[in-house]
């Protein structure tokens, strides 16, 4: 009976509505918010020039949802989304956003009113030269400029590290950055010259010895933010017995390619200084992934970039510009270095090795126009077309943000700039940027006739 007692009771209890279970007792989950709508424009475009197509297109309807472009068709056939803002550049000629692949943007040129490159190191506080890179950077989006290779502070240590940091916060409006914070040279290469030799002067850059401190190097810069190491194969150069141009080679192939192998480890590039010679050859040989300058590259060097695919950025203007006086050691080497390097950019361009835009602003005034570069290239033999694409498509694909930047796309950020006039027909016209828009939010617009955007697109983000 005492059996039968407890297995009513049992019954009871788990057939009885009153009963639940642990789970059911529980509150309904709280349903996450809704994520808040991403603002929709449309760019009207009378011409676009897409950073990767050889030809233009015309009537282009460009919609942009968010920081990316959603969709690019022609204008008569396009759905734009209702409630879309419009901005009207019919009348203009559009294209992605530039990519200026060789900059330094703590340095003010050689002017001597901003002190000269020693100046920079040895009397201008850090926080100065910060506040100076900021405004360069600004500077550098106002010509449409969208992102930067940062290649060295000079001195600034990981200053270049904090103003990433700021653009990307919105403190600061500025192109996307990649950096190399400090650089890597040797022990007798990149110093302060004309000093007493027994003053162990400041160094623009961290120098190293052997293999061992080549990769230390690269792993204290790669583990403080460098997107790419720098570093200088070369030195100084001048003029030799034989009127040749002679350049002082710097680390080794051994030292070279410690830096690589790590560098690579982290799924990192190395961009080598190299002018020519045995500096050059060793870049070559130690694996370096782009030649920057690249002044005296003969036959053999070409031909082991094409086989190695290494990228070349070659930065003409600023070997054309503030020679040195005729008849002097200094303006002898210079208009050899200039002759040599036309030389050489036209072997590259004929046997089809990577080219890409770069200037090496900061060495040249921000004040100058970075875009000045174009022109160089195509009286040397490339074609408008090319040009734009060394710093829009094939820029990307250096940087490893190939399909993200440097064309008008869908899937790419909304990395838009306008100009009034035809840069096929004269490429100069790119020193005139009218209209820049970065992630999606306007920061220029000077185009005649064109709509404005909503206010709220032309706020900065803090």
């Amino acid at each position: 009976m005492r059996f039968l007692r407890g297995m009513a009771i049992l019954f009871l209890a788990v057939s009885s509505p009153a009963v639940s279970s642990p789970a059911a007792a529980q509150p309904a989950a709280a349903q996450p918010a809704p994520a808040p709508a991403q603002a929709v424009s449309v760019i009207r475009a009378g011409t676009l020039i897409d950073g990767k197509s050889d030809t233009p297109r015309h009537n282009v309807a460009i919609v942009l949802r968010g920081n990316r472009i959603e969709s690019v068709s022609d204008a008569a056939s396009a759905r734009i989304p209702a409630g879309a803002s419009v901005i009207d550049l019919s009348k203009a000629t559009v294209l992605p956003g530039l990519v200026d692949s060789h900059t330094h943007i703590f340095l003010q040129g050689e002017d001597p009113a901003q002190g000269g490159y020693d100046a920079n190191i040895l009397k201008y506080p850090l926080a100065l030269r910060a506040a100076r890179a900021t405004v360069a950077v600004r500077r550098a989006l106002e010509q449409g400029f969208t992102t930067l290779r940062d290649l060295e502070t000079e001195g600034a240590g990981y200053g270049d590290v904090g103003i990433k940091m700021a653009i990307e916060g919105g403190y600061i409006p500025g192109p996307r950055l990649r950096v190399v914070t400090r650089a890597i040279s040797t022990t007798g290469g990149y110093a302060l010259e004309g000093y007493a030799p027994e003053l162990d002067m400041p160094k623009g850059a961290q120098l190293i010895d052997g293999p061992v401190e080549a990769r230390k190097a690269a792993r204290e810069q790669l583990g403080h933010g460098a997107d790419w190491i720098k570093v200088y194969m070369t030195d100084r150069s001048w003029i030799g017995s034989h009127g040749e141009l002679v350049s002082q080679p710097t680390l080794t192939v051994e030292e070279l390619s410690a830096i690589v192998d790590e560098a690579h480890g982290w799924g990192r590039k190395v961009a080598c200084h190299a002018y020519g010679g045995i500096g050059l050859r060793r870049a070559l040989d130690g694996g370096c992934d782009s030649i920057e300058h690249g002044l005296d590259m003969h036959d053999e060097d070409i031909a082991q970039m094409i086989k190695q695919g290494t990228w070349y950025v070659p930065t003409l203007a600023i070997y054309y510009t503030d020679w040195s006086p005729d008849g002097t050691v200094e303006g002898e080497r210079d208009r050899k270095r200039a002759s040599l390097h036309a030389i050489s950019f036209q072997k590259a361009l004929k046997a089809g090795v990577k080219i890409v835009f770069g200037t090496d602003m900061g060495g040249m005034p921000w004040t100058e126009p970075i875009a000045q570069e174009f022109p160089l290239m195509v009286k040397l033999g490339m074609s408008p077309m090319d040009a734009i694409r060394s710093a829009t498509s094939r820029a990307a694909a250096m940087l490893d943000m190939e399909g993200q930047i440097g064309v008008v796309a869908p899937g790419a950020f909304a990395d838009i700039i306008a100009v009034s006039d035809d840069p096929l027909g004269d490429t100069k016209v790119l020193e005139n940027v009218q209209f820049v828009m970065k992630d999606g939010s306007v920061f220029k617009n000077e185009v005649k006739g064109a709509t404005p955007p909503p206010p709220e697109t032309r706020k900065h983000k803090k």
